[in-house]
């Protein structure tokens, strides 16, 4: 958005998993106006300098929000779409951690614990892990995991290499080699939160949703340390992967094609560790899905079964890419996720969530 004088561009970016408003002068200055621990995004700007927008933080879902340029810290909240949901509820805190992964880059998370978290107790543990496999997590308020929180999960997502917000060489740092590292990135974050005393390291549980599907799937081939798992709309072959979806432009994420030399295709498919897998893996996929086709979790399930790994494929019907685009769709993903962890949950005397 341009300034109405012309002096430089207002525009939302992110970083390190907030979101808020920039300036870039005409002399190439870029500065931040908003700071915080917040995801805005600011719509438009007035003549006076008044912007508007809508802003979201851990413990409050998006509301409009208005401020002045000159005192950014003042903004006022117009809206309050959700506070008769949220009435009376107890909502999880949220805590950022930095991890030191095992080649020394610093990765960002963040634990949401149960309401009235104890940290005496010993809590099941679930591992969310983003898509893009280039984008990023952020702290606004989410329903998924604080559902997950109220039913007596820690839950702890985080912005592993490749993932945006980071600057551009974090965000190649997976640049034909995807997945690799980010699996390491990961499990320095699971060790970390169970160093600090409070998850039950019996009871953890791991899913992801396209680029996390991908890495969900290989996590169980390469850890049994999760007692159940779900890969939603993965990529699991990558040589027939390419061919299938409706981004070709995945041939290049690859130093050759595949009929130059798929060695570097089939190491990097899950499929191929499929013989390690011992982790009750649960599949879910839309049926529609043209960019991770159905077929990749049928490939995925075919083998699970043949090696007699416990597994189920739900199929949604009348869903793309993702299982969650209608609210009815967005509640069974959050049930079956649950159900599944449930099933799989490994009894221990310290489990605090009910069974």
């Amino acid at each position: 958005m341009w300034a109405r004088d012309g002096s430089g561009v207002y525009f939302n970016a992110e970083n390190e998993g907030s979101r808020n408003l920039y300036v870039a002068t005409l002399k190439g200055d870029v500065r931040p106006v908003t700071k915080g621990n917040q995801v805005l995004s600011v719509s438009d700007i007035d003549a006076r300098g008044l912007a508007v927008g809508i802003s979201a933080t851990a413990s409050k879902p998006n509301d409009v929000v208005t401020f002045d340029l000159k005192q950014p810290a003042s903004a006022r909240q117009l809206t309050s779409v959700n506070d008769d949901v949220l009435f009376g509820k107890k909502i999880g805190a949220q805590d950022e951690i930095w991890v030191s992964t095992r080649d020394g880059l610093k990765v960002q998370g963040w634990v949401v614990k149960p309401p009235d978290f104890d940290p005496a107790k010993k809590y099941p543990l679930i591992l969310e892990i983003h898509g893009g496999p280039h984008s990023m997590y952020n702290v606004a308020f989410n329903f998924g995991r604080q559902q997950q929180a109220a039913d007596g999960y820690v839950v702890l997502y985080t912005n592993p290499r490749g993932s945006t917000g980071y600057g551009s060489a974090f965000g190649n740092a997976i640049k034909n080699a995807y997945p690799g590292k980010d699996f390491d990135d990961l499990m320095a974050a699971v060790d970390t939160v169970i160093g600090r005393g409070y998850v039950d390291a019996n009871n953890m549980f791991v899913y992801g949703c396209s680029g996390g599907g991908v890495l969900t799937a290989w996590t169980v081939g390469h850890t049994n340390r999760f007692a159940a798992a779900a890969s939603l709309c993965p990529v699991i072959d990558w040589v027939s992967f390419v061919g299938i979806t409706d981004g070709a432009s995945w041939y290049y994420n690859f130093a050759k094609l595949p009929w130059e030399d798929p060695a570097e295709h089939l190491k990097r498919s899950p499929l191929m560790y499929v013989g390690n897998v011992t982790t009750p893996t649960l599949l879910m996929t839309g049926v529609n899905d043209l960019r991770t086709p159905i077929s990749q979790t049928e490939e995925f399930y075919r083998a699970l079964k043949l090696r007699k790994v416990p597994t189920a494929m739900i199929r949604f019907n009348d869903e793309w890419h993702g299982t969650s685009s209608r609210p009815s769709n967005y509640l069974r993903t959050q049930l079956y996720l649950e159900s599944w962890f449930d099933r799989y949950s490994r009894k221990s005397a310290n489990r605090v969530a009910e069974q």
